[in-house]
C-alpha cells in the first residue's frame, strides 16, 4: 500500500474532551502507525499547544462556554479552513468531521484541487437541527447542504446503521457508505491505575446542550444532596447549557464543581474512580438513534453509568448490566444515584466493564476499520 497525504479538517480535536475528539485523535494514530502522512487541521483550543508539524492550528470565535458553535463561530474556523486547504500541500484525501458547512468548504476544494473527501457522518446536523427547534428555513437550508456535501463524498464513514440509514435519505451514495461504529479509546481510558479524587462522587464529561439534557443530572442531585452531604458531582465540558447549569447548581455550593476541559488522560483517572459516570440522550432532539460516547468512557475505566433518555445504549445498559437506564426525568435519575450509592463496585466489577467495551466498543476497532475502507478504496 502506497503512502497517503491525507488532511484531517475538524472543529474540534484533542485535548478538547468530546467523541469528535477522541474518534479523530484515534483514527489519525491509526492511520499514522499504518505509515500514511497525516495532518490536523483544526482550531486553537483552550490551553492546546500551539501548532505542530502534524496538528496545525488556526484561532477561533468561541461561544461563551468556550465551544465553536454557532453560525459566526463556525464561519471563523471554515473561512482560513478553505485558504488553508488551498494554498497548503497537496493531498491524496481529506476527512473532514461535521458541522456541513466544515464540509461545504472541503467540497469546494474537492474540486478546485481533484482532491477526493471522506465525510465522518458521526450525526446528521439536520436532522438534530429540527430536533432542537431550528426555524423551518434554516433546517431546510441545512439540510440542501448536507445533502449536497453527502453526494459529493468518495467515503461516507458513519458510527450506526441509524446514521447510514439517515444520510441515504439524504443523498449519500449507498455504495460510498460504510458503517464503522463508534466506541471509546481503550488505550487512553483505562481501568488500571490511581483515582483523581477519593470518596463517593458522580462525574458528567462532554458537551452540555439540548441534544444531551445534562439539566436532568443537576436536577436529580439536588434531591439527594441532603441525604448525601459528603457525594459529589463534577461537570467537565463545555456547550450552551453551561452557564445555566452552573445557575441552577448554585445552592449545591461546592457540592457540584464545573471542571472545564480536560485531556483524556486526565478525565480518564477521573472517572476510574467515580461511584457511576453520566451519559444522556435527551429524547426527540434528532439524536434518538445516537450513543451517548461519554457512557463508554465511563464504562472503559470500571465506572457503571447512570444513563437517562432514549437510543441504542439504554438497551445495552440493560442487557449487559453496565449500570442503571432510566427515563429522562429527575426522579428516576435521583433513584439511580441513590441505588448506586448503595451499592460497591468491586475490582472484578471494574475489569468486567472495562474489558466489555475493549471487547465490544473500541475505537482501536473502529479506526482500524477506517484505515481497510480507506486503504481498499483508494
Amino acid at each position: 500500500m502506497r503512502t497517503l497525504r491525507i488532511a484531517v479538517a475538524s472543529r474540534i480535536f484533542e485535548p478538547e474532551s468530546g467523541a469528535a475528539a477522541y474518534r479523530l485523535s484515534a483514527m489519525v494514530k491509526e492511520l499514522r502507525a499504518r505509515g500514511h502522512d497525516v495532518r490536523v487541521m483544526t482550531s486553537r483550543a483552550p490551553g492546546a499547544t500551539r501548532s505542530t508539524p502534524e496538528v496545525r492550528r488556526w484561532p477561533v470565535l468561541r461561544d461563551k462556554s468556550g465551544a465553536v458553535r454557532g453560525y459566526v463561530q463556525y464561519a471563523s474556523f471554515d473561512i482560513p479552513l478553505f485558504f488553508r486547504l488551498l494554498f497548503g500541500r497537496r493531498n491524496h484525501l481529506i476527512i473532514v468531521e461535521p458541522p456541513p458547512t466544515t464540509g461545504v468548504v472541503v467540497r469546494l476544494i474537492s474540486g478546485l484541487r481533484q482532491t477526493p473527501y471522506a465525510y465522518f457522518a458521526a450525526d446528521v446536523s439536520s436532522v438534530a437541527a429540527e430536533g432542537i427547534g431550528v426555524p423551518r428555513p434554516v433546517v431546510t437550508v441545512l439540510r440542501i447542504l448536507e445533502g449536497w456535501v453527502l453526494s459529493g463524498a468518495h467515503t461516507i464513514f458513519t458510527v450506526s446503521e441509524g446514521v447510514s440509514k439517515a444520510v441515504i435519505q439524504l443523498g449519500a451514495d449507498p455504495k460510498n457508505t460504510v458503517c464503522v461504529g463508534t466506541g471509546i479509546d481503550t488505550q487512553q481510558f483505562i481501568a488500571e491505575g490511581p483515582s483523581a479524587h477519593g470518596g463517593d462522587y458522580f462525574v458528567y464529561a462532554g458537551t452540555m446542550s439540548e441534544i444531551q439534557g445534562a439539566g436532568v443530572f443537576i436536577d436529580a442531585f439536588l434531591q439527594i444532596a441532603g441525604d448525601f452531604p459528603d457525594v459529589r458531582l463534577f461537570m467537565y465540558g463545555q456547550g450552551v447549557e453551561f452557564e445555566d447549569l452552573k445557575r441552577r447548581a448554585q445552592p449545591l455550593g461546592d457540592q457540584v464543581q464545573f471542571l472545564g476541559t480536560v485531556n483524556s488522560g486526565t478525565l480518564s483517572a477521573v472517572l476510574r474512580g467515580a461511584t457511576a459516570g453520566l451519559a444522556s440522550v435527551r429524547p426527540s432532539r434528532g439524536y434518538d438513534f445516537a450513543y451517548a460516547t461519554k457512557a463508554f468512557a465511563s464504562l472503559s475505566c470500571g465506572s457503571p453509568v447512570i444513563y437517562a433518555g432514549v437510543g441504542p445504549m439504554k438497551d445495552l445498559v440493560e442487557e449487559e448490566s453496565l449500570g442503571y437506564a432510566v427515563p429522562w426525568r429527575a426522579d428516576a435519575v435521583a433513584d439511580a444515584m441513590r441505588a448506586a450509592l448503595s451499592q460497591s463496585t468491586t475490582s472484578h466489577d471494574r475489569s468486567r466493564l472495562a474489558d466489555w467495551v475493549r471487547e465490544n466498543f473500541s475505537l482501536e476497532a473502529v479506526s482500524g476499520r477506517v484505515g481497510d475502507a480507506l486503504e481498499q478504496r483508494l
